[in-house]
């Protein structure tokens, strides 16, 4: 029901230097709601971004405050992307888009 989530692609291969965009398209039955949003790596890494959506209106683009190094999530209803810039070799791993309907 409520939220469906769909993450895109589902598979990245990037070169060290490149920037990686992840997308994470969110479908709920009702509008005005209120989610939270959190990018999981495993590795033990652990949440890369974590934030708050209003899913009418929320700031276009947004800092992810967990990680410093400039990475960004464009939030444009129904559809958020990450952007991971000048990707390292450490940055290598699973990324999961996690996201919360809060009530």
């Amino acid at each position: 029901g409520a939220l469906r989530v769909i993450q895109e692609p589902g598979e990245l291969q990037v070169t060290a230097g490149d920037t990686a965009t992840l997308g994470c398209q969110v479908e709920v039955a009702e509008s005005g709601v209120q989610l939270r949003m959190e990018w999981v790596r495993d590795g033990g890494l652990g949440v890369l971004c974590a934030t708050r959506l209003g899913f009418v209106t929320a700031p276009p683009v947004s800092r992810c405050p967990r990680r410093a190094q400039g990475v960004q999530l464009a939030w444009h209803p129904p559809r958020a992307t990450l952007s991971l810039p000048q990707v390292q070799d450490n940055d290598s791993g699973r990324y999961i888009c996690q996201v919360i309907l809060e009530i």
